[in-house]
Order: structure tokens, then sequence, then C-alpha cells
């Protein structure tokens, strides 16, 4: 996707997320347990500043985050943060470099990626707590959006950061997934230490398919499903398959 279009998208769910917050800052958000809309906004603002220190330093800031930010209005800072993500977004190019835990992309056009994201997930985190109708998201995004979480946090994940998965992994008899979308399919096999993701389906039987339209199918790995809605994402294979697929996904965006 090009870098610009991640702008609009940002720009689009910055715009939702801030108006949801305004309406209902206390309200619950059920799929971060134990936030409310306002802790929500807190935390993006926080992630805003951060990865603008972290294209700013050329290196991720730790410890995280300052005390201080404790104090600021969560409104308030959520928007002093996205001003200045945006203005260290327009001060420099997608391929300069960036400090980042991902190792195979130290570059700004990572973080415009990644914070395109981010937002879009987290828009939908305060849908959801204050009760309104999911907004539509876009093919191409909700696609990318599920390519980077498989690649960018499950597969990088396990091969960077192994020992967080091996309760999960190390009885692994060695499963096959395949995730079905409009205009893109993902393989996944999974094995003790493994998390490996592949373009296409592959020509043999997997253990695990999901299908679903692109939104469907980006929820459904982010655990974004609102209670009780009817969910169009297919999934069939046994509970102890699928259960591994997930705690493996819940496990990379801790």
């Amino acid at each position: 996707m090009d870098f610009s279009r991640y702008l609009d998208h940002l720009a689009a769910d910055f715009a939702r997320l801030r108006a949801l917050v305004h309406t209902d800052p206390a309200a619950s958000v059920p799929s971060c347990p134990g936030w409310t809309v306002a802790d929500l906004a807190r935390h993006v603002g926080e992630v805003y500043l951060h990865k603008t220190l972290a294209m700013r330093e050329n290196a991720e800031p730790s410890p995280w985050p300052p005390k201080e930010l404790a104090d600021e209005e969560p409104l308030r800072l959520l928007d002093r943060a996205y001003a200045g993500l945006l203005d260290e977004f327009a001060a420099r190019e997608p391929e300069d470099p960036a400090g980042s835990w991902y190792t195979p992309d130290q570059t700004v056009g990572f973080w415009i990626r990644r914070m395109a994201q981010e937002t879009l997930i987290h828009r939908i985190d305060a849908e959801l707590g204050t009760g309104q109708p999911v907004a539509p998201v876009g093919d191409g995004l909700a696609v990318d959006g599920v390519d980077e979480l498989l690649k960018v946090f499950v597969a990088f994940g396990v091969a960077e950061w192994g020992d967080y998965f091996t309760d999960i992994l190390a009885g692994s008899p060695g499963r096959t997934y395949v995730l079905r979308t409009d205009g893109a399919q993902w393989r996944v096999r999974t094995g003790p230490g493994t998390f490996l993701v592949e373009d296409g389906a592959g020509e043999n039987a997997a253990d695990v398919t999901v299908t679903g339209p692109p939104t469907a199918l980006l929820r459904w790995v982010w655990n974004r499903e609102g209670a009780g809605e009817r969910t169009e994402v297919t999934v069939e294979g046994t509970p102890d398959a699928i259960g591994e697929l997930r705690r493996c996904i819940v496990t990379a965006t801790q």
C-alpha cells in the first residue's frame, strides 16, 4: 500500500477515535479489559509520542511512558501526540532511518504503516466501548492488517522471542492453518519453536481454515469481534488447533 494511503487512513481513523473519546470517555472497552475509552485515548497518545521519539532519536525510548504523562488530560494528550506524529512524518521520507523493535525494517515507513494499523484497531475498540457501529474498513487496509499481524507480530515474535511462546508451541504436533479473504490467502505452519507464514493457500489440506471478508477476518485475528455480534468468519478445525493459533496471536500482540 502506498504510504500516502496509510496516512489518509490514519487521519480518518484518528478523527473517528477522537470523536468517540469525546462522546463517552468513561465507557468500558470490552476488547481491552479494565480500560475505559479515556484510558484507550491515553494509551494511543503515549504510543504516538513513543514512535515520534523513535523516529527523532533513531531508537525507541525506554523506559516508557514518562511519569508526567499520567497527569495530562487524555484527550489533550491524544491531540498533542497526534500533531507531533504528523509533524515528524511530514519532516521525513518513508525510507529514512527510524528505530523500531522490528529489525527487518528500521525506517519511517514502518511506523507510518504501524500507526495506521494501530489507530484502526483502537478506533474499533472505541466503537465497541461506546456501542457505536464499527465504521467500514477499506479492503486493502484490512488485508494489510492481517498480513502485518501474521508476519510482523507473530512470525517475527516467535523467531525473535521464542521463550514467550514455549508453553504454546513446545508440545505442538505441527499444524497447518490457511486464512482466506478476498484477494489474499496465507498458509501458516506451526511446531515446536516454529511459526512460519507463506503467501497463498498451498495445495495440501490444512488442519484449520479461517475464511471471511477482509474486515471480518481482521477483526477475528485481532479478537475485536463484538459480544453477541453475528460474525462473517467461518472457522473449521479442532478446538485445540484453533486455540494454538489464538494463543500465539494473543502472546505476540500483548
